[in-house]
């Protein structure tokens, strides 16, 4: 049971930061489709500084410079959304689409042009972090803590107050709902939603390097995320792009994917005879089913989606 506790708590730190970053985006008025793109290319900025940093590294700065390396890496990927978006006036959810697929194939070529560099013979898509990761993890009893958990929480905490109790975050929620009315009262509208895509990034870059910390000491940037980028969109929609209730569907989701990782340690899962690939299936198709049930009760931002003209009132 307390590995399952323990597994949920990651999996729903990855969906609820990649999940407040599509709420920015979203409540600017950008759709962030491209969300599982980000996560890839944050995971490999993460990646990257975990392989190259010496292995004396104090914990602190480890985590400090591969957060840095991440959020950077996932907010400069981002603006390939911001940019074609809001400057050009390009169908973001074509954009988003082309950003997932581009993103897992550059980190793949990435990692590899890096492995032949350093060995010839060696043409694999993972990097190894084996030591570094150590520092991510703290033992309390049988309970491994991860300082991402923290980090998360402090994200929802930190994006609650700049939503709901800022003067940026009334104008970001005022852009996503009437950008014409904003643009009149003197908001700038695309600057306004160049932050909403920026933050997205950060977040989303972030919640790709605790994603491929929960698992195993090296990764394959050839098998992605595995879907968690469109699963942090159920779970924002699911939540009604609202923190609070984003943080509560990230634990439901979060438990149905850490089934996937401990059900041989309940006799009544293992008794039903189901193979794991069935509990790695429960949170898409719980996704699903959810969506289906609510997708009609759902208030998303009434401008997202919809490029800004400044001349259109």
């Amino acid at each position: 049971m307390l590995l399952l506790i323990q597994y949920t708590l990651i999996f729903a730190s990855v969906l609820l930061l990649v999940a407040l970053g599509g709420c920015f985006s979203e409540h600017s008025g950008v759709i962030n489709i491209g969300l599982e793109g980000i996560m890839v290319m944050g995971a490999l900025g993460g990646a990257l500084m975990m392989k190259y940093l010496p292995s004396d590294t104090p914990a602190a700065a480890v985590i400090l410079l591969v957060m840095l390396a991440s959020l950077t890496i996932g907010m400069l990927y981002s603006l390939l959304l911001a940019v074609a978006a809001i400057q050009f006036k390009a169908d973001q959810t074509l954009v988003g689409t082309a950003m997932n697929m581009l993103g897992t194939a550059a980190a793949t070529v990435i990692v590899r042009a890096i492995n032949s560099a350093e060995n010839p013979d060696n043409v694999s898509s993972a990097i190894q972090y084996i030591g570094v990761k150590k520092a991510f993890l703290v033992k309390i009893g049988s309970f491994e803590f991860n300082w991402f958990m923290l980090v998360a929480l402090i994200a929802l905490i930190i994006s609650y107050v700049v939503l709901y109790r800022t003067r940026f975050g009334l104008r970001l929620r005022a852009c996503g709902e009437h950008p014409q009315a904003a643009d009149s009262v003197g908001i700038n509208v695309y600057k306004m939603r160049y932050a909403g895509v920026l933050i997205s990034g950060v977040l989303g870059g972030l919640g790709g390097i605790v994603y491929i910390t929960a698992g195993v000491s090296e990764w394959k940037f050839e098998n992605g995320v595995a879907g968690f980028g469109f699963l942090a969109l159920a779970v924002m929609i699911f939540g009604q792009w609202k923190p609070i209730n984003i943080a509560l569907a990230s634990l439901l989701f979060g438990l149905f994917r850490a089934l996937s990782n401990v059900y041989t340690g309940f006799d009544f899962m293992v008794a039903l005879k189901l193979p794991g690939s069935v509990y790695n299936m429960l949170p898409y198709i719980i996704s699903l089913v959810v969506l289906a049930f609510t997708s009609s009760k759902s208030r998303a931002p009434k401008a997202e989606g919809i490029p800004y003209d400044k001349g259109q009132r």
